[in-house]
């Protein structure tokens, strides 16, 4: 059957540009896609993590690429990434530490990985909206560490869901497991910095006032000084 994604004999995407050479295709898709990720970083997170922001996520991310950007490959698959989104909200409610959210991250990251509802970029549009889900959780993530260990990311992600139907279950989720602990680590010590810095400054360190410096921060891509949170307060 004909990929219909593609131009006709080759195994391009059909994107806006109408680039039909690989190389050229894969270096505006990056271009522009890290440029929509880095937006990402420091907006606010969806009110509502279901289905319909995944797919709204996606369109963000490859809205300047693909046209399809946002649309599933496939048709019924909405009902297992809103289970998986169900359980995983239900399951971070009840973590009181950071080994805890990041065993629960891992696990349903890797779940919803493997639903791959995306002829394309799945691999960065769910990362992205599993931290984002996280963070609205009070659970901060180092998203950089992912970002620049990307080939990492998506290779822990194939090891942790390594079920064959000859060979029968391979997975080695604790290469997924070891760099989102080392994000939650690294967040949560940018968290308390935060908190602290929010303090000197004479104000209390509430969730809503460590969340608005923190996204205050990326969008500056440095931390803040007292007197500026003071000012910015």
């Amino acid at each position: 059957m004909r990929d219909p994604y593609v131009y006709p004999h080759t195994n391009i995407l059909k994107n806006l540009a109408n680039i039909q050479d690989e190389e050229e295709l894969s270096c505006m898709e990056a271009e522009y896609t890290s440029l929509r990720l880095a937006e990402l970083v420091t907006k606010e997170s969806a009110s509502h993590f279901n289905f319909l922001s995944l797919c709204d996520m996606h369109r963000y991310i490859f809205q300047d690429v693909y046209e399809w950007a946002g649309e599933i490959r496939v048709i019924d698959i909405e009902k297992d990434v809103t289970n998986i989104l169900d359980d995983m909200n239900k399951f971070l409610w009840k973590a009181l530490s950071v080994a805890e959210a990041s065993r629960i991250f891992s696990e349903y990251l890797a779940k919803l990985w493997r639903v791959h509802p995306y002829r394309e970029g799945n691999t960065r549009t769910i990362i992205t909206f599993c931290s984002q889900f996280i963070e609205s959780k009070g659970f901060y993530v180092d998203s950089d560490l992912f970002k620049d260990n990307a080939q990492y990311m998506r290779t822990a992600l194939v090891a942790a869901n390594a079920i064959f139907s000859d060979l029968g279950d391979k997975r080695k989720p604790e290469y997924l497991n070891r760099i989102v602990l080392d994000a939650l680590e690294r967040g949560q010590k940018m968290k308390d910095r935060v908190a602290d810095v929010i303090k000197m400054a004479g104000f209390d360190a509430t969730e809503k006032e460590i969340r608005k410096i923190i996204y205050w921060n990326r969008q500056k891509h440095c931390e803040s000084s007292i007197q500026e949170v003071k000012m910015y307060l």
